[in-house]
């Protein structure tokens, strides 16, 4: 039997470069979290929120099925990790909410060429070649990799995964996983702040 295929929307940055909450840019009257979560729930069994336990309250992560960190100040890894102690046999397709171009034949692509054997599953970025791990399948049972390192103090999720048996894709768009950090950025993109 197959294991079952969830979502997960990572929204528990603090945003500090661009100044404002990212999970909350707007993109033609929805939330860059709602986009996010909207395209996973093109790919994936079940979509949640990942968050820090301060955000839960947010009016737009509340539309989410959410799990809050329960991990701190171990950046994105302690939401993946949280997930999958949530939901164990799951495997988990994790994408972060800043990718405004982000679409969704960039998922289906990761979903319909996920490895096999290996732990994750990621895309080779652009740039430089290394594994983009913002947008990446982690399988089930691949946490224990991840707190392998992260008891090594490697809490860097790229290093994890270029230190792992990573299955390596080439985009099929491959601006899908430019990211934003600051208000530049802001400028360049499809996205406009929350008003």
């Amino acid at each position: 039997m197959s294991k079952p295929l969830y979502g997960l929307v990572l929204a528990g940055g603090k945003s500090r470069r661009m100044g404002q909450d990212k999970a909350l840019l707007m993109r033609n009257g929805q939330s860059q979290l709602g986009y996010v979560a909207s395209l996973l729930e093109g790919v994936a069994e079940r979509v949640f929120v990942s968050a820090r336990p301060d955000q839960q309250d947010d009016p737009e992560r509340s539309r989410f099925a959410m799990i809050a960190d329960r991990y701190e100040d171990i950046g994105p890894i302690a939401g993946i990790l949280s997930a999958m102690d949530e939901h164990p046999d799951a495997d988990w397709l994790v994408v972060a909410c800043d990718l405004p171009n982000v679409d969704a034949d960039t998922l289906e692509h990761l979903v319909a060429h996920r490895g096999g054997s290996e732990p994750f599953t990621a895309y080779s970025s652009t740039y430089n070649g290394l594994p983009e791990p913002l947008c990446a399948i982690y399988s089930a049972g691949s946490d224990s990799v991840l707190r392998g390192f992260v008891e090594d103090g490697i809490l860097c999720p790229r290093k994890m995964l270029i230190n792992s048996d990573t299955a390596l894709l080439q985009q099929p768009n491959p601006a899908a996983l430019d990211n934003i950090n600051t208000p530049d950025d802001l400028a360049g993109s499809v996205l406009e702040a929350a008003s």
